[in-house]
């Protein structure tokens, strides 16, 4: 490639970074309801459990809609295994860390290896954008046991 032609590169690649920053900060972030919050039904922090795991949600001042419904006071469920809270300000990814619940569920099961698991929720608008304030569940950890013993 001619020395020419890098320039060229290198500003069509600034100008897509810069349309990406722009359309991230045209994210609007849906306001929650007054008072509410997502939280395990079950399992319960410390619990022992076999795989799979049974995990149903509870929520409370809001309600559950589909991904891509625009109803007031509504979002769905996103499930945290093994991670962090991911930013406030942009769709939450979905991979095998953050597990989206897109179609309205409220509960899942889930196959987790043997051993020390850690499980949050987190609850978000029809883009799989967290709410303002944002509405997730305190982190709980459980231990997951071989079915064998």
């Amino acid at each position: 490639m001619k020395i020419r032609d890098m320039g060229l590169v290198f500003s069509v690649a600034a100008a897509l970074a810069a349309q990406a920053a722009f359309a991230q900060d045209e994210l609007e972030r849906t306001p929650s309801a007054e008072g509410a919050r997502v939280y395990f039904i079950a399992p319960q922090d410390g619990a022992i459990v076999t795989s799979p795991v049974t995990v149903i949600f509870g929520l409370q001042n809001m309600g559950v809609a589909p991904a891509g419904i625009e109803k007031d006071n509504t979002g769905h469920h996103h499930l945290i295994v093994n991670g962090e809270l991911p930013p406030m300000d942009e769709n939450i990814i979905s991979d095998d860390t953050y597990l989206h619940f897109g179609g309205g569920q409220t509960e899942t099961q889930i196959e987790l290896a043997p051993g020390q698991h850690t499980l949050q929720l987190i609850f978000a608008d029809k883009d799989h954008i967290p709410h303002d304030p944002p509405v997730y569940s305190d982190q709980i950890t459980i231990t997951v046991e071989d079915a064998a013993n």
